[in-house]
């Protein structure tokens, strides 16, 4: 038989082969074991109870902030800069893409079992065998041996333990991806905090440097006065005093400044070294993110969303665990070419070829099987939990600064007030200084008043800043469930969003 004749007759028997193959695992894929996933339900209310009675206004239909780019609402332009360093340099945010990235290849390495397996090898070897092997045909011959030859074999998803498999992978680099997203928030509100509460130090640092210059002029006058034999050498040593220990005051909130500065220069991704942010008081205004109804909330936060996804995957794992009761299909086909001459190598006689289906399955393990299968359920409530746990989490930060910024708001109104009266009584207080009536002490005493009122004002402006940063972080900073990559969008990432959608 000639070679052309070989081939078209080894490729016929493999082309029915493979129909036959394919029409049995069509007829079979139809059975998926395991369940198919529902959402879980989490318990959610009509309305943040913080929001009753405060005159915030909920947005319509969901919120105001915009997506991505939320930290826009504080109009500071050196914020805007920092923030667009944090999804290019943070290191942390590199980190959470790379998982991303490894969770999106186990979906292709997942993905390659839906097809054959091909392999092919080539060999050459010369052996002797004993003259004294009987019944042998080859006793006292040294022969070579050429071979090349091809192995395809294909486990048809008879139960849907790939397509499960698949289905898990899928969720799971969806929860990554939401992953990736959630760290970014994270970093870009831990970046804003330590930026506010900077600039917060830079304002209490002027607060401090505007006293300390009224005390030099009030020190100034005692010593003038002391001379004058107005006033005692008790006076000029309190207000020596009342100078030098606001001066040190001043000189400790560098340190803090610093290690802010450090913290920031870190989440950017440079070294502290090479990074200084220049002074500038606190310029900004917390802003009260509309928080909309808690319900929205299960689709704005990223971290929501990976509980959510990872809950899908351990449904899927139930699935592959009871697909492992079922016997599975190998079918596996062999072709080739073996001769002893290399002159006779490649002809038609030379060929080799097996072809066949292998059934095989497990009749008894000892609850092996179904303990995985168990250990599967178990996983997949406790993922559950998770989930619903992250849902109260999520809505107890919502409502913690809320609660927050309503009652912050409120000590800033009284704050200020108190700061107007300790003002008041400090002008007062010194101008009977000046005209003898009273002591430096009261003057002092009055100092120290209105110092600490002003700090405290400066204070609660920080804490505020704080807690208007955290609430946008609540609510996922603009974030919305839809921008998850679709399967589509996983299994092939150059797919544009608007085609995987068409797809979808």
């Amino acid at each position: 038989m000639n070679a052309p004749v070989f081939r078209h007759r080894f490729a016929q028997r493999v082309t029915r082969a493979s129909l036959l193959a394919a029409t049995l695992a069509y007829t079979l894929t139809a059975c998926t074991v395991g369940p198919d996933y529902v959402k879980p339900p989490a318990t959610t209310a009509a309305t943040y109870k913080e929001l009753e009675g405060t005159g915030w206004k909920p947005a319509q239909p969901a919120d105001t902030l915009s997506r991505g780019a939320w930290w826009n609402v504080y109009a500071d332009p050196s914020l805007d800069a920092l923030e667009l360093q944090v999804a290019s340099a943070n290191q942390n945010v590199q980190a959470a893409e790379a998982r991303f990235h490894a969770a999106r290849a186990t979906v292709a390495q997942y993905r390659s079992n839906f097809f054959p397996v091909v392999t092919a090898n080539g060999d050459y070897s010369r052996a002797r065998t004993s003259e004294n092997v009987l019944h042998k045909s080859t006793a006292g011959l040294t022969l070579n041996d050429y071979l090349v030859q091809a192995d395809a074999s294909w486990e048809p998803d008879l139960w849907g333990r790939v397509s499960r498999s698949v289905e898990g992978a899928k969720a799971e680099a969806q929860a990554s991806a939401a992953d990736v997203q959630a760290a970014l928030l994270s970093m870009q509100a831990e970046l804003a905090t330590d930026y506010f509460e900077l600039r917060g130090l830079d304002q209490e640092r002027q607060l401090l440097d505007d006293t300390i210059r009224a005390y030099e002029e009030a020190l100034d006058l005692t010593q003038h006065r002391y001379a004058g034999g107005i006033a005692t050498d008790a006076d000029v040593a309190q207000a020596q005093t009342q100078l030098k220990t606001t001066q040190a005051q001043a000189l400790d909130l560098g340190v803090q400044r610093a290690q802010l500065e450090h913290a920031i220069a870190i989440l950017v991704g440079q070294t502290p070294s090479t990074f200084s942010l220049p002074v500038a008081p606190l310029a900004a205004v917390p802003v009260v993110a509309a928080a909309g109804v808690p319900s929205a909330l299960l689709e704005r936060r990223p971290d929501i969303a990976s509980a959510e996804r990872h809950v899908a995957d351990m449904n899927a794992q139930i699935g592959v665990a009871t697909a492992a009761f079922f016997p599975s299909l190998i079918l596996s086909v062999t072709g080739g070419l073996e001769a002893t001459n290399y002159s006779q190598w490649l002809l038609a006689p030379s060929r080799l070829w097996s072809l066949g289906p292998a059934l095989a399955g497990t009749l008894l393990d000892f609850g092996g099987r179904a303990s995985v299968k168990e250990q599967a359920r178990a996983h997949y409530d406790e993922s559950v939990a998770q989930y619903r746990q992250t849902v109260l989490t999520a809505f107890g930060q919502v409502e913690d600064n809320l609660a927050a910024l309503r009652v912050l708001e409120q000590e800033a109104a009284a704050q200020d007030d108190a700061v107007a009266a300790a003002q008041r009584s400090l002008s007062v207080v010194s101008n009977r200084y000046k005209n003898g009536a009273i002591t430096y002490l009261d003057v002092v005493v009055a100092q120290t008043t209105a110092l600490t009122n002003e700090r405290n004002a400066v204070s609660i402006a920080r804490r505020r800043m704080a807690a208007s940063v955290a609430l946008i972080k609540a609510l996922g900073g603009g974030w919305d469930v839809s921008s998850l990559p679709t399967d589509e969008q996983i299994v092939h990432p150059a797919t544009p969003a608007s085609e995987a959608a068409a797809h979808g």
